[in-house]
């Protein structure tokens, strides 16, 4: 079955507006969807499934011991108060780090202003690198995104600010507390697998183990540590932007395999 439980819009670091993300999963056939931009829920304002069911979902950043954790979250109340206080407090991170990154590019001779970065994100949308990096395109400082994150955003460059985020665990605890199913995203990227024992010790109910970044040696890996810890399975594409992501929105799986989520969260 052709599914999508990892895709974002622009109201965190996609470029594709809600209803052009629907209708991107429309034509391509996707008959379950759940949106996960990055801190935010401002999407789902908008959002009218059309021809596909639609599952509540966000993406939450963590940190932890040197490593970004990405925590999804499914199948919650919209409205729960502590999954919108987790929301403001990451956005407040957010904030702080693209202040710092414009007050140390401007240091550097790139003069930029929060509000330059501001610009490039849609309405109220999470700010992040990716904002900072268009903000350095439209002012002269890079020829490209990718460019801009090269030679200015990545660590060892003068704009690279360190990400400080709440703790996965505390994130996982929130979603859980909100009604709904935290899983760990793209565990293939990890910087230390190890986490995943504690994180499951903590209460991550699931693994993204279908990724398009996820070769078949990691998928198996990853569909046995499922096995291993009880966790369920997901799938998503990662959907951010046609040029990044060529293969587009959605992700072939077997019904099987995510069955035990789809019955947690349908």
């Amino acid at each position: 079955m052709l599914v999508d439980f990892h895709c974002h819009t622009y109201e965190s670091d996609g470029t594709f507006s809600p209803a052009e993300l629907t209708a991107a999963m429309q034509a391509r056939g996707v008959s379950i969807v759940s949106v996960t931009d990055h801190d935010s829920l401002a999407a789902y304002d908008t959002l009218r499934p059309d021809g596909f069911k639609l599952v509540p979902g966000i993406e939450i950043n963590t940190t932890y011991r040197g490593n970004e954790v990405h925590v999804l979250g499914y199948g919650f109340e919209l409205a729960a108060p502590a999954l919108r206080e987790v929301v403001d407090q990451n956005r407040q991170f957010r904030e702080t780090r693209a202040a710092e990154m414009v007050e140390n590019l401007s240091k550097a001779g790139h003069e930029l202003t929060l509000d330059h970065v501001r610009a490039e994100a849609s309405g109220n949308a999470t700010l992040g690198r990716p904002h900072v990096a268009k903000a350095l395109v439209r002012a002269g400082f890079a020829t490209s995104v990718e460019a801009a994150f090269r030679t200015l955003l990545s660590p060892g460059r003068p704009g690279y600010v360190p990400s400080h985020y709440i703790r996965p665990h505390d994130a996982i605890a929130t979603i859980a507390r909100s009604g709904g199913v935290p899983v760990l995203a793209h565990p293939g990227r990890l910087k230390d697998e190890a986490l995943i024992d504690e994180l499951v010790e903590a209460g991550i109910a699931g693994l993204e183990v279908f990724y398009p970044t996820h070769q078949s040696a990691q998928i198996a890996h990853f569909r046995g540590l499922a096995k291993q810890h009880g966790l369920v399975m997901t799938a998503g594409s990662d959907f951010h932007d046609p040029r990044w992501n060529v293969r587009g929105v959605g992700m072939e799986v077997e019904e099987d395999d995510i069955r035990p989520f789809l019955d947690l969260v349908l």
